[in-house]
């Protein structure tokens, strides 16, 4: 096998060049030009002290897959250059990024600083599943407020948590901000970008440290999959912080031997999560998803950028709608985040928005089953549109005041804007507001007789 992953990552060439060729895999021996899916298990040693010196890693080899596999190795080479870090790590999904992201990081005992705004799957995991392993998440009330950040900071806090573009809400944090105070403190950034993707905005550059994807989403595009990601930025000093860090800084294995900074360098954070987060916990990713993220990586800028303008189009059309309370799309100059928008995402806000009908619960129930074109599902970052009610859905398990305080009213109808013609998707929505317009009982004046 030959490699042309080498020559990627370091702005030589644009982003959809690299998203095409970053990472490839060219079979030697019979040609094939795609990254083939290396479905094993194992791999073969040539001999006894072949094996040993496999396991001793004196000779980079493959050991088990649970570990690393070569499409993986592939399409790891090519999120790494399009996000512009120095190591990636594929996992089972999302949520397994989440995971093993953070607890390459934290402890029992830690305490780590949150974004308010954030998908609800990953609410639940901090507050109930870390909170079971002794790890503590606090939500900052205001991001935009670095005074609170700094006034919530512990001896204990290890780490700082966000989201590019919050899901559904899209109020978009300024990650130069955050990562100025999280670099201040001494503390790793870690950001989910599953909603904007490298083409609308590379984290790393803003000065985060640690990104993660839910690759099932826009990555993919498919829907076909699921699969998750953690690119390793290398650009945070642990071995500047040996108390904080000790699994960085203690010698691996027995004394005298390297610590992983000392080892790996740059790359001790990822070369720690793989190996004992993720080589343990084994959230492992088929090589089957890993060949279908990389199908869809390969089109990912013509895809979003066509995600982005249906999504405008859509939103400024729900805007004029009377029935209509608000759309939360940072890309119309009404909404609060659109100075943001324009600073971090000159190419566009996504596709996953929100908008609130006035006529609550049973006008959401009247549109959502009225479309024809949009799919009812639970998903986004799909090439097909979606639509969704979250309250009757995935924050179905909190409390009307709960999910009031979240921005969250029953009249919220959650939108992943796909790739489909503009025209069609508007004419799909407007046939739902027609039915909803004759479902809403007509008001009758009484004519006084003369």
């Amino acid at each position: 096998m030959t490699t042309t992953q080498q020559a990627y990552g370091e702005d030589n060439f644009g982003f959809s060049t690299e998203q095409v060729h970053a990472g490839e895999v060219v079979d030697a021996e019979f040609g094939a030009r795609i990254t083939p899916i290396y479905l094993t298990a194992g791999f073969l040693f040539d001999s006894f002290d072949h094996a040993e010196a496999r396991f001793a890693g004196q000779d980079g080899g493959l050991v088990y897959t649970r570990y690393a596999n070569p499409t993986h190795t592939a399409v790891e080479a090519k999120l790494t250059a399009m996000e512009r870090g120095v190591d990636s790590l594929l996992v089972a999904s999302g949520q397994a990024a989440i995971t093993v992201a953070l607890l390459g990081i934290l402890r029992s005992g830690d305490h780590f600083l949150s974004t308010p705004s954030l998908y609800e799957g990953s609410k639940t995991l901090f507050r109930e599943n870390f909170e079971r392993l002794g790890i503590e998440v606090e939500f900052v009330d205001d991001p935009h407020d670095l005074s609170e950040w700094k006034r919530r900071v512990r001896p204990n806090t290890r780490a700082i948590y966000g989201e590019t573009i919050p899901n559904p809400k899209n109020d978009l944090i300024d990650i130069d901000l955050i990562a100025g105070f999280a670099r201040e403190e001494g503390l790793p950034f870690v950001i989910d970008s599953t909603a904007s993707t490298p083409y609308l905005i590379r984290p790393i550059e803003h000065g985060a440290n640690i990104v993660v994807h839910s690759a099932s989403k826009f990555l993919s595009g498919h829907g076909a999959s699921l699969a998750g990601v953690v690119v390793d930025g290398g650009n945070f000093d642990w071995a500047r912080y040996p108390e904080k860090y000790p699994q960085f800084n203690t010698p691996i294995g027995r004394a005298g031997s390297p610590t992983l900074v000392q080892k790996f360098g740059r790359k001790a954070y990822l070369e720690y999560t793989r190996s004992v987060i993720a080589g343990r916990f084994g959230p492992v990713l088929s090589p089957i998803n890993a060949f279908l993220l990389q199908q869809g990586l390969e089109t990912l800028s013509l895809r979003v950028e066509r995600h982005c303008r249906n999504a405008l189009a859509v939103a400024t059309w729900l805007e004029q709608q009377p029935e209509v309370l608000s759309v939360d799309y940072p890309g119309l100059a009404s909404n609060p985040s659109h100075a943001i928008a324009l600073k971090h995402y000159p190419r566009g806000t996504g596709s996953v928005f929100g908008f609130t009908l006035a006529g609550g619960k049973d006008a959401a129930r009247t549109v959502i089953d009225a479309v024809e074109l949009f799919s009812r599902m639970s998903h986004m970052g799909d090439v097909r549109s979606l639509i969704l009610h979250p309250a009757s859905t995935s924050h179905a398990h909190l409390t009307d005041d709960q999910r009031n305080a979240l921005g969250i009213p029953q009249g919220l109808v959650r939108l992943s804007v796909g790739i489909e013609d503009d025209h069609d998707l508007l004419a799909d929505l407007e046939r739902a507001f027609a039915a909803l317009r004759a479902s809403q009982p007509v008001e009758t004046v009484e004519l006084a007789h003369v």
